[in-house]
C-alpha cells in the first residue's frame, strides 16, 4: 500500500506532455534469399524427385539418408556445405529412405549414408559411407566437369 501511494506522488510530479522527439528514420530493407540456400532441398515424393532430379538440366547430388543414422548426421552439413562452395553448379536433393523408401529401392540403397550424382537423369557416380571435404570436393568436381 505504501509502495501504490508513493509511486502514485512520483508520477503526480512527473510532466504530463513528452517532450518533442527527433523523427525516427524508418529504414526498409529488401530481404532476398542467395542461390545457395536454393541448392539444397528434401525430396517431398516420387514426382517431386523426378521433376527437381530427374528432369533438372543441372547435375544433382542426392544424398539418401536416415534420421537414426550416425554417419549420415555428419556427412548431411558437410556435403551441404561443399554443395554451397560450388556457386548453384550443383544442386542437392535429400532423400529420408524411411520416407521414400520406393525411392531407395529404386535407385538400390542398401546401406546409409548412400550418394548419387545424378546428370541428365542417370546416375553417373555414387559412393556408400562418411567421405571427408576433399573427397567431397573431388566428386563434386568431377560431377560438375571442372
Amino acid at each position: 500500500m505504501a509502495q501504490r501511494l508513493a509511486l502514485r506522488q512520483l508520477l503526480s510530479l512527473a510532466p504530463r506532455t513528452l517532450p518533442p522527439q527527433a523523427p525516427v528514420a524508418r529504414h526498409s530493407r529488401a530481404f532476398s534469399t542467395s542461390a545457395n540456400c536454393k541448392s539444397t532441398f528434401n525430396v517431398q515424393d516420387g514426382s517431386d524427385f523426378q521433376d527437381r532430379v530427374v528432369n533438372n538440366p543441372k547435375p544433382v547430388v542426392v544424398d539418401f539418408h536416415a534420421q537414426w543414422c550416425g554417419p549420415c548426421k555428419i556427412l548431411g552439413p558437410r556435403l551441404e556445405k561443399m554443395v554451397a562452395k560450388q556457386e548453384g553448379k550443383v544442386l542437392m536433393a535429400k532423400v529420408d529412405i524411411d520416407d521414400h523408401t520406393d525411392l531407395a529401392i529404386e535407385y538400390e540403397v542398401s546401406a546409409v549414408p548412400t550418394v548419387l550424382a545424378m546428370k541428365n537423369g542417370d546416375v553417373v557416380d555414387k559412393f556408400v559411407g562418411i567421405k571427408d571435404e576433399d573427397q567431397l570436393e573431388a566428386f563434386l568436381k568431377k560431377l560438375i566437369g571442372a
